[in-house]
C-alpha cells in the first residue's frame, strides 16, 4: 500500500509543479529555477507522504496524499519570486 502512496504523491507533486509553472511562468524566473521547481514538486510530495504515513499510520491513504499535497504546495511557494522591482526601506 505504501508503494501506491509513494507513486500517487510523486504524481501529485509533478502535477502541482507543472501547473505552477504554467500559471505563474514569470514568477519562477529563469530556466534554472524551472528545473528546480520540477524537481522540488515530486521530492516535496514524496517527503510529505512519508511524513503523513509515519504520523497517521497505514490505512489512511487519502489523508496521506492530502499531507503530501500540502507539503508540496508549501515548498513550491518558497521558490516564487516577487513581481516588480525590489523596494528599499526608508531606514536603510
Amino acid at each position: 500500500m505504501i508503494l501506491w502512496e509513494a507513486l500517487g504523491s510523486v504524481l501529485i507533486g509533478l502535477a502541482v509543479s507543472c501547473a505552477a509553472l504554467r500559471w505563474l511562468p514569470a514568477r519562477f524566473g529563469q530556466i534554472r529555477s524551472r528545473g528546480l521547481a520540477l524537481s522540488t514538486g515530486p521530492g516535496a510530495a514524496l517527503f510529505g507522504a512519508l511524513l503523513g504515513h509515519s504520523v497517521l499510520g497505514p490505512g489512511h491513504t487519502l489523508a496521506t496524499l492530502g499531507v503530501s499535497l500540502g507539503v508540496c504546495v508549501a515548498l513550491l511557494s518558497l521558490l516564487l519570486r516577487p513581481t516588480g522591482r525590489p523596494r528599499r526601506s526608508a531606514t536603510a
